[in-house]
């Protein structure tokens, strides 16, 4: 009789299901990490934040805070200026006067960016464009011959030929009749193209004729 109770083959107990408390604990570890992530990414921005406000306002105290004094004005209107193209030119009191009739400038009180200067009369052109040419001469006499004349004189370099740009006239009484000085100006204002190397005067018939104040005869020009 065989007896089936033992085995050579021992037996193996069936295994173990999972324990509730096992599977329900995973997923909840999980979570807690991407919570402590997400709470480290919102702490670091806030610091982030922090940081970028407080250096905000740490670079106004100090530029509020400073106490250097602005430049002076010429000096200011200079840095506006010195990349503009322009001339202002104030008459020369001129104890001997040319028999040219070319009017001479003081340079002391005139001012130019990008213009240059020749032979104490002209303006040359550096840069090619559309120029505002403006000039007034105020004369303090009449000419019993001619009337008061002025002109703008236009050369396409220092030796070609001079031609007429614009031209004004005003008039005095010159018998001497009236009982007070009379004075007269005559104005041009005229846009004129230029190219490089051009060069522009003022000229007027007689010297002695005109009025010498600083701000009764002046002329310049400025690009477009």
């Amino acid at each position: 009789m065989i007896d089936t109770y033992h085995s050579g083959v021992p037996s193996l107990p069936p295994p173990l299901p999972p324990r509730h408390s096992q599977v329900l604990f995973q997923p909840q570890a999980s979570s807690a990490g991407r919570n402590k992530t997400l709470l480290r990414s919102l702490l670091g921005l806030a610091v982030l934040h922090l940081l970028l406000t407080a250096g905000g306002f740490a670079y106004l105290l100090y530029y509020m805070g400073r106490t250097e004094k602005p430049p002076p004005l010429s000096e200011a209107i200079f840095q506006q200026s010195s990349s503009r193209t322009f001339a202002r030119m104030i008459v020369a009191n001129r104890a001997h006067l040319s028999t040219s009739g070319y009017l001479e400038w003081d340079m002391k009180h005139s001012v130019r960016s990008n213009i240059n200067y020749h032979h104490n009369s002209w303006l040359t052109v550096l840069q090619p464009g559309d120029y505002v040419v403006f000039s007034r001469v105020t004369f303090s006499k009449g000419d019993l011959e001619r009337p008061l004349a002025s002109a703008v004189k236009l050369r396409r370099g220092e030796s070609a030929e001079e031609t007429v740009a614009t031209r004004a006239y005003c008039s005095i009484d010159a018998s001497g009749s009236g009982s007070k000085p009379q004075l007269c100006t005559a104005s041009t204002g005229e846009v004129i193209s230029l190219e490089r190397g051009n060069q522009l005067s003022l000229w007027v018939q007689d010297l002695s004729l005109v009025d010498y104040s600083e701000t009764a005869t002046s002329f310049g020009m400025y690009k477009l």
